[in-house]
């Protein structure tokens, strides 16, 4: 497997990143069998793992800190902080208080001493992104993170945090971890530019987009998946289905594997360092390594643009992230009495 620069890190990683978050309790609760995957995925030639500690409450990272055993200097080791990891209001966010304890325990469910990339899984609209940058800084100074970025982060915030860090003298964000796949470009359009922009490196989550670039998804047919069982509302989102089977369509034509057809797209693009692969079973896994070879001809590419647009979206993946901006009405409605164009009457002000 060739590998890329992680944006001006330095660092080198594969093209598919090894994504932690179905190994645990949400996924295979079978830690040996975990613990089997990712030494697979060693042995055919990625290096990146990446994890969180809200997944499955910090099983996921305890089952990669197994597998790291005897094999951590040849590991590119990426964790996440922010989600809830208790009913405490402060476990959560991107606080220096709550980061300070979040890397900690990482620290300890992977049984390593520093982590190679420490990311904000989320941003957090209730913290100056100085605060979190300056814990972050310390943390680096400290020996106990390499390199740090952010995740599902808006462009605007991405470029407000460059300029916060250089203002300041910390640390800046050197990668972005963003969702990306053919059905989910929007990115294209201000993300993955700024990030080339800044030098980050990309390691993009979803490229099978949740499943439904499986072809186990199919308009009309109810699949018999985890997922469809689960209320995953973007499974049954007939433009995105409608999207699906014209995709299956040119797959077929071109004699290329739905999945080997996704993969290969997200890591095209020159903005992607990384694909983030998310195996449940060995299977998975060898299903998606069969398609490391795989390369998408000019022809083919212009196919994707025909059915998805460069720069666009079609639906939303239900894990995506939503700023205040859009979450809360108030902040994109004006109060009633100012929504018109016409000038109000004299004395007839604001009610």
């Amino acid at each position: 497997m060739q590998y890329r620069t992680l944006g001006g890190t330095g660092i080198k990683v594969s093209p598919y990143a090894l994504g932690a978050m179905m190994f645990g309790a949400i996924g295979n609760p079978d830690h040996d069998d975990c613990v089997k995957i990712i030494h697979a995925a060693l042995d055919a030639g990625i290096n990146v793992i990446d994890t969180a500690d809200a997944y499955s409450r910090g099983e996921s990272e305890e089952i990669v800190g197994k597998a790291l055993k005897g094999r951590r200097d040849d590991i590119v080791v990426a964790t996440k902080a922010h989600l809830p990891m208790g009913d405490d209001p402060n476990m959560q966010g991107n606080s220096r208080r709550w980061i300070t304890r979040a890397i900690e325990d990482s620290l300890r469910r992977l049984g390593t001493d520093y982590i190679d990339v420490y990311q904000m899984h989320r941003p957090d609209p209730s913290t100056d992104v100085e605060e979190t940058l300056s814990v972050l800084t310390d943390l680096m100074r400290a020996g106990k993170i390499r390199a740090i970025g952010s995740s599902s982060t808006p462009a605007h915030e991405i470029v407000q945090a460059q300029w916060v860090a250089e203002r300041r003298g910390l640390q800046r964000f050197r990668t972005e971890q963003p969702p990306y796949s053919i059905l989910n470009r929007g990115i294209e359009r201000d993300v993955l530019p700024v990030c080339e922009q800044y030098g980050m490196g990309t390691l993009v989550w979803s490229p099978l987009a949740q499943g439904l670039l499986t072809g186990r998804y199919r308009k009309g047919q109810v699949a018999d998946t985890r997922r469809a069982t689960t209320g995953f509302k973007h499974l049954s989102d007939e433009r995105r289905l409608d999207a699906v089977e014209r995709l299956i369509l040119l797959a077929e034509e071109a004699g290329i594997k739905m999945t080997h057809l996704a993969v290969a797209f997200a890591i095209t693009h020159p903005g992607v360092t990384s694909a983030i692969i998310g195996p449940r079973t060995m299977d998975h896994l060898h299903d998606l390594l069969a398609g490391a070879e795989t390369t998408l001809t000019d022809e083919i590419l212009d196919q994707i643009d025909a059915v998805v647009p460069p720069g666009t979206d079609v639906g939303t993946l239900d894990m995506a992230y939503d700023p205040p901006a859009i979450q809360q009405a108030a902040l994109r409605r004006r109060l009633p009495d100012a929504r018109s164009a016409a000038r109000p009457a004299p004395g007839d002000g604001p009610r």
